[in-house]
């Protein structure tokens, strides 16, 4: 009888969100405090938006 949940993982971004989801946990177990947003997006691989200044432009 085949095991239908016996199935290969081969999808890259689900291997890409299941690491990165794991890196998360394990960081946020091994905290001692709550993990700040800047923490998080670190982890998660996010870069920093510097807001574009308003009524500034650039010549």
């Amino acid at each position: 009888m085949d095991d239908q949940l016996n199935v290969p993982l081969e999808d890259a971004e689900l291997l890409a969100e299941v690491e990165l989801t794991t890196n998360l946990i394990i960081a946020a177990s091994e905290s001692e405090e709550s993990m700040s947003q800047d923490e998080v997006d670190r982890l998660l691989g996010l870069a920093h938006r510097i807001p574009a200044q308003q009524g500034h432009s650039r010549s």
